[in-house]
């Protein structure tokens, strides 16, 4: 085969190989949680043998995501997969300083068993909501559960339920959820169906309730000091379906929170402190 042969095959292949869906678009809102489940049945279809509607298919599918023309995510969104025959999910929460910007996500998914490829790119438009501005912020750590798990909006819907029945807002939100991995924690070992746990921060114009009040008192904060369970009156309303460490539960008014200009700042992120000129000892 000549070298022009050569060059057409190999167009064709990568034709075969690289399908490409349409854009898909998308519209957030800035300072709320963001969630976009990367399903498998929308790209099985690209994969041959085609199958049709209602066939099952079970190939296992993994997914790469990345910001176009960069290697990784932005930083404030994250993905999970737990398996290859388990649904991605991209998740987080869109800052305010992106409003009005486009962020485009590529999505190639790779068939494990044909090694196709088919790809998309997710158009991210995050808007502004003056609604979402939460003064007040909850912060808890959910021990039995994955991040994946309570990202299903059937189960977040409940713990915000049960969150809004200790808290009394008029409505609640959900800001954003970190696995505790992502926070320095370690795996969990293979054995009782131990889970990594998740943090998940909620957010609503209503002063902190009385209950949530309670891990603040001098006993309870004893008892965390001692690695001892505090006593918390609405834990019952969780502890059906999820296992709240309130010691570590954290309470913001964000409105108390002292800032400083960014101008003026003498450290941002990223930056190592100015403390001056480095003056080495007199040598003796």
């Amino acid at each position: 085969m000549d070298s022009v042969g050569v060059l057409v095959w190999l167009s064709v292949v990568v034709t075969i190989l690289s399908k490409s869906h349409a854009d898909r678009n998308v519209y957030p809102s800035a300072g709320v949680l963001f969630v976009h489940v990367l399903e498998r049945d929308y790209f099985k279809g690209e994969f041959p043998p085609y199958p049709k509607p209602g066939d099952a298919s079970n190939d296992p599918i993994t997914f790469n995501t990345n910001l176009m023309g960069y290697p990784d995510r932005p930083g404030w969104l994250r993905y999970i997969q737990r398996t290859p025959r388990s649904d991605g999910v991209l998740y987080g929460c869109p800052p305010w300083d992106h409003i009005d910007k486009q962020t485009v996500i590529e999505i190639t998914a790779y068939n494990r068993h044909t090694f196709e490829t088919a790809r998309h790119n997710l158009v991210i438009n995050i808007k502004s909501t003056e609604d979402f501005h939460f003064q007040y912020q909850a912060e808890f750590f959910i021990r039995n559960m994955n991040v994946e798990e309570m990202l299903a909006s059937e189960v977040l819907g409940d713990f915000l339920g049960a969150v809004k029945n200790v808290w009394q807002p008029e409505r609640l939100n959900a800001i954003n959820i970190t696995s505790a991995l992502d926070r320095g924690g370690r795996i969990p070992l293979p054995i009782n169906n131990l889970k990594e746990g998740v943090y998940v921060v909620v957010g609503t114009e209503v002063q902190f309730s009385s209950c949530l009040r309670e891990v603040e008192t001098p006993q309870n904060q004893l008892r965390c000091s001692q690695e001892m369970e505090p006593v918390i009156s609405c834990d019952k309303k969780f502890r059906t379906q999820f296992h709240i460490d309130w010691c570590k539960l954290s309470l913001v008014d964000i409105k108390r929170v002292v800032t400083v200009p960014h101008e003026r700042s003498p450290h941002r992120p990223g930056m190592l402190l100015d403390i001056g000129e480095y003056n080495p000892p007199p040598s003796r």
